[in-house]
């Protein structure tokens, strides 16, 4: 699905989306086709939500969004590891 059928179909909720067609494009994640895993009026129930998946299912690209927003846009960090302590 994409972003504007979302929110036509969900109107200011916030939803728990799976990105399924993306790609990448000057440190931006462009997510073309998505799919709703479920919808929330808390965000504090879907982030508890993406947590319990993601431990579950970590090779899943899954993101929250408010279907208030008209444009998307995911920002990519480039991962610098985790120093050990010494």
């Amino acid at each position: 699905m994409k972003w504007s059928h979302i929110r036509k179909i969900h109107p200011n909720r916030w939803v728990l989306v799976e990105a399924l067609t993306t790609h990448s494009n000057n440190n931006k994640r462009i997510i073309e086709e998505m799919s709703v895993v479920s919808e929330y009026d808390d965000p504090k129930h879907a982030w508890a939500s993406y947590k319990e998946l993601h431990l579950s299912e970590p090779v899943r690209e899954l993101y929250i969004f408010h279907t208030g927003n008209e444009f998307i846009e995911v920002i990519e960090q480039p991962f610098t590891g985790i120093r050990g302590l010494r």
